[in-house]
């Protein structure tokens, strides 16, 4: 294939990325025509998005107290070196709290309303077409591989934070350049976490996930991405979380190479006039 055939079989990477961004209104789009979906995934995401956001405002009032209590070899230093880096590690230590706040509320959240979510993912599957046959799997053997998965993904944020804090004590640029590679390595895992029912649903695992999701790189951060920037509004979430499990329920249809919209219903054969005998 010449360089021209790959360019036109693949769109360029921000068009791509738009296009995965595009699909959480798409989400909202069909869920705004069940209300009864969209408030049954909304009670999770205000339950768990109040403490979560209590939580973060919690820990920026205390930054100041957190970055002294992890500096103190810095006690001897002249003020401004002293000051300097600590609020340097102050807004490091908000930065990663709130990345972690988004992660571990989705994981949180989708845990506590499972069955909701798996049925707006189903909904969503039923609606496009050709919905997978649902996956038998016990219940005891479900929790357990749920709790295994979130486990996965909420070691590897915390990994992924430690970095976006040690980024965020660099000088200058430190808080901007954190923000951007937490949010944009936030938003991969989102897209990770938020696809699970579409991908069990259809019998794949998480590494076979990520492995799908690879191939579709720039359009799941773009929906991942603008999905952990509005988890940043207060409140948000509440109608957010809903509208992401749809959106990534077509973001797994499209990685899997699954039709994204209904195929039409056969229309009946026109008779052709019949010629006199």
């Amino acid at each position: 294939m010449s360089a021209g055939e790959a360019s036109q079989a693949r769109p360029p990477a921000l068009r791509e990325a738009l296009s995965g961004a595009g699909l959480l209104l798409r989400g909202l789009g069909l869920l705004l025509r069940s209300p009864g979906l969209l408030a049954l995934g909304a009670l999770p995401a205000l339950i768990v998005g109040a403490a979560a956001l209590a939580g973060v405002v919690a820990l920026a009032l205390n930054a100041t107290t957190v970055a002294e209590a992890v500096t103190p070899f810095a006690s001897g230093w002249d003020e401004l070196g002293r000051e300097a880096l600590r609020v340097a590690v102050a807004i490091a230590v908000v930065v990663l709290g709130v990345g972690l706040a988004v992660l571990s509320f989705t994981a949180l959240t989708l845990l506590v309303g499972d069955p909701f979510y798996e049925r707006i993912s189903r909904s969503v599957d039923a609606r496009v077409g050709a919905p997978p046959e649902p996956e038998e799997v016990g219940f005891w053997r479900g929790l357990v591989r749920a709790l295994r998965d979130a486990l996965r993904l909420l070691l590897l944020s915390a990994g992924l934070g430690v970095v976006v804090f040690l980024v965020g004590l660099v000088p200058l640029l430190g808080a901007p350049l954190a923000a951007v590679v937490g949010a944009l390595t936030g938003g991969w895992l989102l897209a990770v976490e938020l696809s699970g029912y579409a991908f069990d649903a259809r019998g794949h695992r998480l590494r076979e996930r990520r492995a799908a999701l690879k191939r579709m790189r720039a359009a799941s951060i773009g929906l991942g991405t603008t999905v952990y920037l509005l988890f940043l509004v207060p409140f948000a979430a509440v109608v957010v979380m809903p509208a992401a499990v749809a959106a990534a329920t077509l973001l797994a249809r499209r990685a899997l190479g699954e039709p994204l919209r209904p195929s039409a219903a056969p229309s009946t054969p026109a008779r052709s006039p019949q010629r006199p005998a």
